[in-house]
């Protein structure tokens, strides 16, 4: 990919007629500016901008200065209102151009796009614009490229996101159903042991009695003892019954 070709701010050197009071603040501004002093040239600038507001010099050089010094948005407002005021075509077309610049810094592609497009219908002889246009609709491609990337990868993640989180709760169910077959299986097991020793405490084991008919037999035999000592203790009480004469 080419790379992009140095960006040109253009630092107008005079006009014609200029106030006598902002000459010198703009000369020095112009000094400092060539000596990269971007900062203090700015100020110099404004000095001859206080003197004469609608000083098309002055404002344009200023707005030059602050393009230098990363200020990118102030830049652009300058060169916004200097293009939209003058009516020069080399003026607008420098404004513009330099507009373009500012957004272009700013990774606003699109209206530094549009910028240089109205620089060209003023001047449509600059190649620099040209070339800057181009560069920054090659931009603007790619970075819609790299956006449609992104969007693929990231609904590629989603999708991804979503096959996992159905995946696992699949293999949740399939977790709580093994649980369930194997309680049914205790509970099952635990049946047949409850049921067998059910049977095997309540059948009679051969030749012998049960618990309940042993515990009869031996109430029965209670009964038949109680009942042959009551016999008996009559018997005894009517052998005494009356009176012993004694035989001298």
């Amino acid at each position: 990919m080419k790379q992009l070709i140095i960006i040109v701010c253009i630092l107008l050197p005079g006009f014609a007629l200029y106030a006598q009071k902002e000459k010198k603040y703009i000369h020095k501004g112009n000094e400092l500016y060539m000596q990269k002093k971007y900062a203090e040239a700015e100020a110099s600038y404004r000095q001859s901008v206080e003197k004469s507001k609608e000083s098309v010099q002055g404002n344009f050089n200023l707005g030059d200065a602050l393009f230098r010094q990363k200020k990118f948005d102030n830049a652009a407002q300058k060169f916004t209102d200097i293009a939209s005021s003058s009516e020069n075509k080399q003026v607008k077309a420098g404004a513009y151009h330099n507009l373009g610049n500012s957004l272009l810094e700013s990774k606003k592609l699109e209206e530094s796009i549009a910028a240089y497009k109205k620089s060209l219908m003023n001047n449509p002889k600059d190649d620099e614009t040209r070339y800057n246009l181009a560069y920054a609709m090659e931009k603007l491609k790619e970075q819609e490229k790299n956006k449609d990337k992104n969007d693929k990868d990231k609904n590629k993640d989603k999708k991804d996101q979503n096959q996992k989180n159905k995946d696992k709760k699949d293999q949740d169910k399939k977790d709580d159903k093994n649980k369930q077959d194997q309680k049914k299986d205790e509970n099952k097991d635990q049946d047949k042991k409850d049921q067998k020793d059910q049977q095997n405490g309540q059948q009679p084991q051969p030749d012998q009695l049960s618990k309940e008919d042993a515990e009869r037999m031996l109430e029965a035999l209670k009964n038949e003892e109680k009942n042959t000592q009551d016999k008996l203790r009559n018997k005894k009480a009517k052998g005494v019954k009356g009176r012993i004469v004694k035989d001298w």
